[in-house]
């Protein structure tokens, strides 16, 4: 990318229907917790031992979920190609990327304990913090008449589900749409067609604000929305592959994409 910043598409953004929007990245910011997997092992190794499975100490526990993340990880990089990928699930990423060589037993467990294990995962490895002006960006948006919903990649959708709700966030969206939810992930463009349905709109008249190149401006350019906005974080330029889709802006924060809205209202009036 040059310094100069990203490439734009050209095309000119009209006011929309409504405004679909990435969690992580978009509506919270993010920070990886020091020890999340440690404290993870623990309360495995904790249920394990309760079953009677005790062939792993909390050592080895710790040494596969960290490496079932890492493969997780490629994974997800891998899947920004195809065009229509599904999303882990649950009993996937337990029972094949963390728990593929344990004893059968142990391996069964964590299969039966996949979702809570999950939400677990996501409760304890990563910190949120709302983004600088997106109350400010929902009220405006609100004051327009247009309707807020999240679309977003999620191991556990429920632990952003809680997030939302602790900080009243959830009362200012129409909807939110997670990946693991779904059973497909972005860039499949199923993921933003599922929220436009739902609120009655075409992808055409919606804006997707994402932070990756290659799951968001991607996925919103196979959805075919009106508008597909880039808003900057930590990771955005921290992409596998470069990916010949353009965003039609670029923002820095809530405030700014709320000035971008404000920009097209005032274009139509």
């Amino acid at each position: 990318m040059s310094a100069a910043g990203p490439r734009l598409s050209g095309r000119a953004l009209r006011l929309p229907r409504a405004l679909l929007l990435d969690f992580g990245g978009v509506l919270v910011e993010t920070g990886m917790r020091p020890g999340w997997c440690a404290e993870l092992a623990k309360e495995v190794h904790a249920l394990l031992t309760r079953a009677g499975c005790r062939e792993l100490d909390a050592a080895a526990v710790e040494i596969d979920i960290r490496a079932g993340a890492a493969a997780d990880k490629c994974w997800k990089d891998a899947m920004s190609r195809p065009y229509a990928p599904p999303e882990m699930t649950h009993t996937g990423f337990w029972g094949d990327y963390v728990a593929a060589d344990w004893p059968a037993s142990a391996r069964q467990l964590v299969i039966a304990h996949a979702t809570p294990l999950c939400k677990r995962m996501g409760e304890l490895r990563q910190d949120r913090r709302t983004r600088p002006g997106i109350p400010e960006l929902l009220d405006g948006a609100a004051a327009l008449g247009i309707p807020c919903g999240v679309v977003s990649n999620a191991l556990s959708g429920a632990v952003h589900r809680d997030y939302t709700a602790a900080t009243g966030l959830a009362g200012r969206l129409a909807l939110e749409v997670y990946s693991d939810e779904a059973g497909v992930r972005k860039p499949n463009p199923e993921m933003i067609r599922i929220a436009t349905r739902a609120l009655g709109v075409r992808p055409g008249d919606v804006w997707y604000v994402g932070d990756n190149f290659d799951r968001d401006v991607l996925c919103g350019h196979r959805a075919g929305v009106g508008g597909n906005v880039l808003m900057v974080a930590e990771d955005t330029y921290d992409i596998p592959y470069e990916t010949r889709c353009l965003p039609d802006a670029v923002v820095d924060d809530g405030h700014g994409l709320l000035a971008l809205l404000n920009d097209a209202a005032e274009g139509e009036r």
